[in-house]
């Protein structure tokens, strides 16, 4: 059994890696301005998968606290609109993977996180702008939730493989 030192560390190597993700991935250029592959994203799916609810919860919340800080977006509108998409993903996940691990791989979480992300978004932001010309995008958020979430699902499925052998 990890002693709880060393679990602790590799959290918190989680949380770090989660913010230098997210800041980054800030500076890269986006097809769209709210969307992004979510590389910040892959921490806390191995926190999840590794660790638990919990552990992914807290590497969220950390990424998404201090990223805001770095990046200089914290208590801006879009902030709350991807914190708040960020923690729907994060209950989503966890439920799909309390629902067992033979049921959802790791690109299966990956995809329910990401597009569940991307839906929550639009719906914060339609409460925030109040406009349903918002939902027109949906076809959009939700192929880019699709791919994304693939994507990371297949990274975080090799990380995770590589880092328990």
């Amino acid at each position: 059994m990890e002693s709880s030192t060393r679990r602790l560390t590799r959290i918190g190597l989680l949380a770090a890696a989660a913010v230098v993700l997210f800041v980054f991935e800030g500076l890269a250029p986006r097809p769209l301005p709210w969307m992004k592959l979510g590389l910040g994203n892959l921490p806390v799916m191995l926190a999840l998968m590794g660790y638990g609810p919990l552990a992914a919860l807290t590497v969220s919340v950390l990424k998404l606290f201090i990223g805001g800080l770095l990046s200089g977006s914290l208590a801006n509108p879009a902030f709350f609109i991807g914190a708040g998409a960020g923690m729907f993903s994060w209950l989503v996940m966890s439920a799909a993977r309390a629902l067992g691990r033979s049921i959802f791989s790791a690109v299966g979480l990956g995809i329910w996180g990401a597009v569940t992300h991307q839906l929550a978004q639009l719906a914060l932001a339609y409460i925030y702008i109040g406009q349903w010309g918002m939902w027109t995008l949906l076809p959009v958020a939700l192929l880019g939730g699709l791919i994304s979430g693939i994507l990371i699902g297949l990274l975080a499925h090799w990380v995770h493989d590589r880092s328990v052998q």
